[in-house]
């Protein structure tokens, strides 16, 4: 939706009363569903249902008692090869999907306020990769409050990444209510449908790779999922009393939660050594204990377990339009046995902008890594190839001296300098990247190595490339000279620690962790 048109973005919702059934034959998907099980909370509680031999009569009732959303829009750009890139969130809100305030029942259990805490922020955020070879698994936690562009929100350039939903939601609520929408339902699913294209356009334009499906959980979903399994199975490193913030106060050492204290477990992040970067790692340990709990108690094969969990996944989660689970867990099962890799995206350093704690990082650094751990091809050689292009840089960010320091850094890694020009209202004020005739591949490398991805222009001289500095760019960490980068982190800062890529298998013991 852009700032000048005011319309009401699609939601479609289909509830249909359930009939009892027999007791389903397990099925081949029921595999697939443990796999995706370790992804996050929200994935774990699809991939319970998706992983179950239902009647083909049921599934079409299945499908339709879930909320749809057309967040990742027609005309996105897709994965190709069979490979699936599926985003998974987890939204911090204590409202329902019509926005009325949960039972104060349920808010107590759940230690997080009421229903003005919290706002609407994705507080957890994972990309799955899965490759057509189904050979591994690759998933990505992105952290909350990495320092991104963004775009189409009135009054940001830059936000938390967790705050494209949000913001974007108190953007497009205000607007229809100044063209007369009264309506506060209405208001509230419109709202959340714009959050839900934004948080997807948000990373999208920061991993640098197409987003297939989407899927949001709610905070409560994350309760009602650890309820319905009798708990989890969590270990720990050192004893922790956040009783202030998110309630959790736990010794050191293997120990199982009741639901209210599993999801203090993922949600806190207040006295742990590395911040939200631990938490990450707590939602990857929970979704390891999930999918030992559904292998070891046969939740897949129970029916009134089953059924359980059923109404929590169409209660509580939304998925992207033309997402069939039954059919995507039966195309995982089909393969066998897969491997899962956790990973965090790295972060720079910590900062303060505007009052706020925020991970600064370099979103060249992080399409280089997505993209070489989904194993997609960059341009070949670019380490060894000298450029001869020329290479005109535009500053359309607003502030000056931008395009004169990223050409310098270029001309210091051979590439022929151009103009240094103030962008014009053509260039626009987003960071963009075109070629002339004969610049093709010069173009490939440099947008591998400032993250931007290369167009071809015919108004662009032959032999030229053309970037244009807008408000989204932020310069490549590897472009910054070490004594300026050294000025802007204190020792007193803590390193960031994103931790080791985190390799599992269905049914592992629980990991500790911070």
């Amino acid at each position: 939706m852009d700032d000048d048109t005011v319309e009401i973005p699609k939601i479609t919702e289909t509830r249909r009363p359930r009939h009892r059934r027999a007791e389903p034959k397990p099925h081949r998907g029921r595999n697939a569903a443990k796999i995706a099980m370790r992804v996050l909370t929200s994935i774990a509680a699809l991939a319970v249902l998706s992983g179950t031999g239902f009647a083909w009569s049921a599934k079409t009732e299945f499908d339709n008692g879930f909320t749809h959303t057309d967040a990742i829009g027609k005309d996105a750009p897709r994965s190709l090869g069979g490979d699936l890139n599926i985003l998974l969130i987890g939204l911090d809100t204590r409202k329902d999907l019509d926005g009325n305030d949960l039972p104060k029942a349920i808010l107590d259990q759940l230690h997080a306020g009421d229903g003005d805490n919290g706002g609407y922020n994705a507080n957890s955020l994972i990309l799955l990769h899965i490759p057509a070879d189904m050979h591994k698994i690759v998933a990505f936690s992105i952290p909350r409050d990495d320092y991104v562009a963004v775009s189409g929100i009135p009054g940001y350039d830059h936000a938390k990444i967790k705050e494209a939903y949000g913001l974007k939601k108190a953007a497009t609520e205000t607007k229809l209510e100044n063209a007369g929408m009264k309506d506060k339902v209405a208001l509230e699913r419109a709202g959340r449908e714009a959050g839900r294209a934004s948080i997807v356009q948000t990373v999208r334009n920061l991993v640098g790779v197409p987003i297939d499906r989407f899927a949001e959980i709610s905070l409560v979903g994350f309760y009602d999922l650890a309820d319905k399994l009798g708990g989890v199975d969590v270990c720990l490193n050192h004893a922790v009393d956040d009783s202030y913030y998110s309630g959790a106060v736990f010794p050191a050492g293997p120990q199982h939660l009741d639901a209210a204290n599993a999801l203090s477990f993922v949600r806190q992040r207040h006295g742990l050594e590395n911040g939200d970067l631990d938490r990450t790692h707590r939602q990857q340990a929970f979704l390891t204990s999930v999918a030992k709990s559904l292998k070891d108690t046969g939740t897949l094969t129970n029916f009134s377990k089953l059924s359980g969990l059923m109404d929590v996944a169409h209660r509580d989660i939304v998925l992207s339009d033309g997402w069939n689970l039954l059919d995507f867990a039966r195309d995982l099962g089909s393969a066998g046995s897969i491997s899962v890799e956790f990973r965090t995206l790295p972060v720079l350093r910590y900062d303060n902008i505007d009052g706020q704690d925020v991970n600064i990082v370099d979103p060249a650094a992080i399409k280089k890594e997505v993209r070489a751990a989904f194993g997609i091809e960059t341009t070949p050689a670019t380490s060894t190839r000298t450029p001869t292009s020329i290479v005109d840089v535009h500053n359309a960010s607003g502030y000056s001296g931008r395009a004169a320091q990223l050409s310098t850094a270029l001309t210091k890694r051979g590439y022929p300098a151009g103009t240094v020009a103030t962008g014009t209202r053509a260039d626009g004020t987003t960071s963009t990247l075109t070629y002339g005739i004969g610049a093709e591949t010069d173009a490939a490398q440099l947008g591998d190595l400032i993250g931007l991805t290369p167009t071809a222009s015919p108004n662009a001289e032959p032999g030229h490339i053309t970037v244009v500095v807008g408000t989204d760019f932020t310069m490549p960490a590897e472009l910054v000279p070490t004594t300026s980068a050294a000025r802007t982190t204190t020792s007193a800062e803590p390193v960031p620690d994103a931790g080791k890529p985190v390799a599992t298998t269905i049914g592992s013991s629980v990991p500790c962790v911070n």
